[in-house]
């Protein structure tokens, strides 16, 4: 039998991927990149099932970095959903999206910080603002499920009509406490 991370609880009771999905629809998102993630599952799941959104999965979350640059160069708006312990792998390409100064929006669910169980997401779920703001980008945080599209939206609007590069850290209150259950074949 396989370890695998599920979700334990919901924290909150608000559907906020609902909201996300929405949100970037309003702002014409038509592509969307991620490497999968547990607590990005029903917005991937959304986006997947929408035939006005291009998906791509990657392999590492830098590829999503890219990805948002030449949608961008091709007239088009994407968002990287990823983990906070992918933020490390994406520091040298932020510098492509500050120095060409391309729009960029990613979403970030947060590791490392409330009920978490594994001692490896700690060290990179502390580092991930001060990783995200030493490359210049705009962090903004969304920790309660009522203020998901207010946040989506301001930092769509840095993003793609500022021409900013920002991350939205989404608490890891707001995805819900995970634990270890045996996985059965």
């Amino acid at each position: 039998m396989d370890q695998i991370a599920v979700h334990q609880d919901n924290a909150t009771g608000a559907d906020w991927p609902v909201a996300i999905y929405r949100t970037l629809k309003e702002f014409g998102v038509a592509q969307l990149s991620y490497v999968p993630d547990a607590g990005h599952s029903k917005l991937i799941k959304l986006s997947h099932a929408d035939r006005a959104i291009k998906t791509t999965v990657l392999t590492t979350e830098e590829e999503g970095v890219a990805l948002s640059a030449g949608a961008w160069l091709g007239g088009e708006r994407a968002v990287l959903l990823m983990q906070s312990s992918g933020v490390g792998n994406c520091v040298n390409m932020l510098s492509l999206m500050a120095s060409c100064r391309f729009p960029f929006l990613t979403l970030v669910t947060m590791r490392g910080e409330w009920a978490e169980f594994n001692p490896w997401q700690i060290p990179m779920g502390r580092a991930t603002p001060q990783a995200f703001e030493i490359m210049g980008v705009t962090v903004l945080r969304l920790e309660k499920a009522e203020d998901t599209e207010e946040v989506i939206s301001a930092a769509a609007t840095l993003a793609y009509d500022g021409d900013q590069q920002v991350a939205v850290l989404i608490s890891q209150r707001m995805i819900g406490r995970k634990k270890w259950t045996k996985e059965t074949h």
